[in-house]
């Protein structure tokens, strides 16, 4: 009977791992405390405040279920193949194999949570997407970037709601504007913030001439409560016809807005709605959030530059290329972290670059 005593008590420490970072004593205070919450009458109420004490509840039963399970599973594992080898049952190998092996790939997926070590990790997130150098090159890469974030977030199981898209002048898109909902989909796409380089053979060079465009992407997360001020003097309105599903009146009447703060050139658009007031209110919140967060940034950078630590990423930087030609390569420029299968990464297979930024993110905060 072969001997699983180091696969079990490398299990068990990472289970007692994952209790510290799960902070699993305190979630299930937490828990109990949102139990009375939920069961209140008269929660609803306030629709907003319920949406996120519901919210928070099933996020922490989620992990503690999952935790319990996990652990339970491990304590199983461990009982029988004590019973295993006294009695020298070799038949009972298989099972442990397969049940070790299990174990291991819930407890990776479960320990990427302890890389969230971000105030707004597990918020949704607004991102927007904008052609740089390059010409039509620079906006059909714009177009190939968010048909990647579309993708993943399909894969994710996250919900994208567009905000905005400016077509191009003559392919693909010079602007976009969209959210993503799922729970940590802000910490996930953080990776993302930073300019993306893209290197191939030109299909609008007639030539055939190779060509390098870059596109910048950024990232805000969205708050729920944002104690921020924006004089309505700083903010220009633009108004423009809705591109997405919503009916008849998409293509007959400017319901959609887009709002620009003039002190910072944050842009926040909305057409969700048929109203064009609802969808100003909307866009306000939005811009409101991205001013907040700009704001935030700033404070935390000063901070960095007072205690000696520089960003290692600054607005604008380059932290990926792609390269289609005269090799094919995705590479992340912080991580060195690599792929050949640049088709994959476009359609949408990003969880290894997302996954090293996090642990980079970690380990230059800790330094």
């Amino acid at each position: 009977m072969r001997d699983f005593s180091n696969d079990l008590t490398e299990l068990r420490r990472r289970v007692n791992e994952a209790s510290v970072y799960l902070k699993v004593e305190a979630s299930r205070v937490r828990i109990s405390e949102l139990e009375v919450e939920v069961a209140r009458p008269d929660l609803w109420d306030d629709q907003d405040n319920a949406k996120k004490v519901n919210s928070e509840y099933a996020n922490l039963k989620s992990d503690m279920d999952e935790f319990a399970s996990l652990s339970g599973s491990v304590d199983d594992l461990e009982v029988l193949h004590e019973m295993a080898r006294e009695i020298d049952d070799e038949s009972q190998e298989p099972d442990l194999e397969r049940g070790i092996a299990q174990a291991r790939t819930k407890l990776d997926a479960l320990e990427l949570r302890s890389l969230f070590t971000g105030v707004h990790d597990e918020a949704n997130a607004i991102v927007q997407i904008n052609a740089k150098d390059g010409g039509v090159d620079a906006q059909d890469w714009s177009e190939m970037l968010l048909r990647m974030f579309t993708r993943w977030a399909e894969r994710k199981g996250f919900e994208i709601e567009i905000g905005d898209i400016s077509q191009g002048t003559e392919a693909g898109i010079l602007s976009a504007d969209f959210t993503v909902r799922g729970r940590y989909a802000y910490g996930l796409l953080t990776s993302e913030r930073g300019t993306h380089r893209l290197v191939r053979i030109s299909p609008f060079d007639n030539q055939g001439r190779r060509q390098t465009s870059f596109a910048n992407v950024q990232i805000w997360p969205v708050l729920e409560e944002v104690d921020v001020e924006i004089n309505e003097s700083d903010i220009r309105m633009e108004v423009f016809r809705a591109s997405g599903a919503g009916g008849q009146h998409v293509n007959k009447t400017s319901s959609a807005v887009r709002l620009i703060h003039e002190p910072t050139g944050l842009v926040a658009s909305s057409q969700q709605e048929r109203s064009q007031l609802q969808n100003r209110e909307n866009a306000l919140k939005r811009l409101k959030t991205m001013v907040a967060s700009r704001i935030e940034e700033e404070r935390e950078s000063e901070l960095r530059s007072i205690a000696g630590k520089q960003a290692q990423v600054g607005w604008g930087s380059q932290i990926r290329s792609y390269v289609m030609q005269p090799y094919q390569m995705v590479k992340d420029v912080r991580t060195e972290i690599e792929s050949g299968n640049i088709a994959a990464v476009l359609d949408g297979d990003l969880d290894s670059f997302m996954e090293g930024f996090l642990r980079w993110r970690r380990a230059h905060a800790d330094s």
